[in-house]
């Protein structure tokens, strides 16, 4: 679980004020600029820094999350699942596919400190709406941990669809859990299995939190 949570730790950095410019800047220059930000942004915050989850949250929902397609990661994540969900199903995959993500974000910000974070040169696809950004996590006596970004670009610019760690994809991992759930208990019992993974999810934090 460690090393799913350092990919967390950079994916933050696909934010940056920049997106809200017409120009579509490319996501390795997003990911460049929003590094320092972030970083400063918790080091400067005692409450952050001590693994305050609430606030490390609305830091993420201001500086990543709007940057990442959930829709398109639930897609991929739940597989045959997402085509044989109603609309209204698939709104609830979403929102707890996102939940399961952010649950894990959150975490990850409470197990990562002084790191430092290098972005390799990127390459636009010719013609191409995907791509892929490599980053290496620079962690204090320990070797480089390779995280790659996997982005579309969309109308509103680039955005994440899935991040890999050591070659470990983490929204492709979750297929075939999903489908050995839905194969088993249908999409009413997968949507069940996420609720209740968020649940112990946010017990857990909340324990953890309380015992500080």
């Amino acid at each position: 679980m460690k090393k799913l949570f350092a990919l967390l730790l950079t994916a933050v950095l696909s934010s940056s004020p920049l997106a809200v410019c017409a120009e579509v800047v490319a996501p390795d220059v997003l990911i460049k600029d929003a590094v320092k930000d972030v970083l400063q942004t918790i080091q400067q915050d005692k409450d952050m820094r001590e693994g305050n989850q609430k606030k490390i949250l609305a830091l993420l929902e201001e500086k990543a999350f709007p940057h990442f397609d959930f829709t398109h990661m639930t897609r991929m994540g739940v597989g045959i699942a997402w085509r044989k969900a109603t609309p209204e199903q698939q709104q609830m995959l979403v929102a707890q596919f996102r939940d399961l993500m952010v649950h894990t974000y959150v975490k990850s910000f409470t197990v990562f400190q002084d790191v430092k974070v290098e972005v390799e040169p990127f390459k636009e696809p010719s013609g191409g709406r995907e791509a892929i950004v490599k980053t290496k996590i620079i962690r204090p006596g320990a070797e480089p941990l390779p995280v790659d970004y996997y982005v579309e670009k969309t109308d509103s610019g680039w955005k994440a669809y899935d991040v890999s760690v050591d070659l470990v994809r983490f929204v492709v991992g979750q297929r075939s859990s999903c489908a050995a759930v839905y194969g088993r208990d249908g999409i009413d019992g997968l949507i069940k299995a996420l609720t209740e993974q968020n649940k112990a999810a946010a017990t857990a934090s909340a324990k953890k939190a309380a015992s500080k």
